[in-house]
């Protein structure tokens, strides 16, 4: 059975081992796979791992001996999951393996704007703390997380493992109201409001939720006006989930104090990307899912979806 990996570099550079899906197969992994090298790399392939080279259509009518797909992330839309159905293949995803590592990510960037650590070791790097006339010294002011009212907009697996980091904290949650959430049993107090009002009461606000039609472009012109001027926007879930001309006004402007992204509108970004030159934006190459330990569990689990599709009942289908 001949089994391809077409952009294995992503998920493992080299740190990590394939033996687990190659105990199943004939496998060949391909480092990374441009649009044209796709149907020649995978002609005769049964099993295709993709992270994000697309299979649509014309490319699976091209492959008829393709049987299964594993997407080698949680995101399906590299795949014409409709196309696949009517061909008979089976498509599986990893659901649920980051929520640690992307939970941590927000951590950092909230740290990164209530301690400074990063700001402070830069000024001790060039001599300004061995120049001091003082024991110490302060580059702008230092906060307490404790107190501050976290946002989170998605209140899913990730939104909740945040929550209730920011809870052992001393932190205070508020979270846009969705019916089925709301009866939830949670080990931390929430205070359930309109997204709008979310905006407005957030000190930090973390981006958790799905990119649909509802949630495009969430933050925009209008919601950035009415929010606290020392509010701190994050986001780790997609990045058209932010206008990015409107968000670069805002910062530039000083209508909000900073933004933690590591997701943007188009990945790699473009070189004229306004929020790539905006004041008091950090952003990190879309890296908040990628530890170490939650990149093996996604292999792990990936191995297990294969073995589980051989075995004739397969697990985390998407089609």
């Amino acid at each position: 059975m001949k089994i391809v990996v077409l952009d294995g570099y992503t998920n493992n550079p080299d740190d990590l081992s394939w033996d687990d899906i190659d105990s199943q197969g004939d496998l060949t992994v391909h480092q990374r796979t441009s649009p044209e090298e796709v149907v020649s790399r995978c002609e005769g392939a049964e099993i295709i791992f993709t992270n994000k080279v697309i299979l649509n259509a014309e490319t699976l009518d091209r492959l008829p001996e393709l049987k299964y797909i594993g997407v080698l992330a949680t995101g399906t839309n590299v795949v014409d999951l409709k196309h696949a159905t009517t061909k008979g293949i089976c498509v599986t995803n990893i659901p649920g393996y980051s929520t640690d590592s992307v939970a941590q990510h927000v951590l950092a960037f909230m740290l990164h704007f209530s301690s400074k650590v990063s700001v402070h070791n830069d000024a001790v790097q060039k001599g300004d703390w061995v120049s001091s006339k003082d024991f110490c010294f302060t580059l702008g002011t230092v906060h307490e997380l404790a107190g501050y009212t976290l946002g989170i907009i998605g209140l899913g697996t990730i939104g909740r493992k945040i929550a209730a980091i920011a809870d052992l904290l001393g932190m205070k949650i508020a979270a846009s109201y969705q019916s089925s959430m709301n009866r939830l049993e949670l080990p931390y107090d929430v205070e359930w409001l309109p997204v709008n009002e979310v905006f407005k009461k957030a000190d930090f606000l973390s981006l958790n939720c799905p990119l649909t039609s509802e949630t495009d472009k969430i933050v925009n012109a209008d919601r950035l006006q009415t929010m606290k001027s020392n509010a701190i926007i994050i986001n780790t879930g997609r990045g058209p989930l932010i206008d990015e001309q409107a968000l670069a006004d805002a910062l530039n402007n000083g209508v909000i104090a900073g933004a933690g992204l590591d997701v943007l509108s188009s990945e790699p970004p473009s070189a004229d990307n306004p929020l790539l030159s905006a004041k008091n934006c950090v952003i990190t190459p879309h890296i908040a899912w990628a530890s170490f330990e939650a990149r093996k569990r996604l292999l792990d689990i990936a191995a297990n979806n294969l073995k589980a599709f051989i075995n004739g009942s397969p697990s985390n289908q998407v089609n």
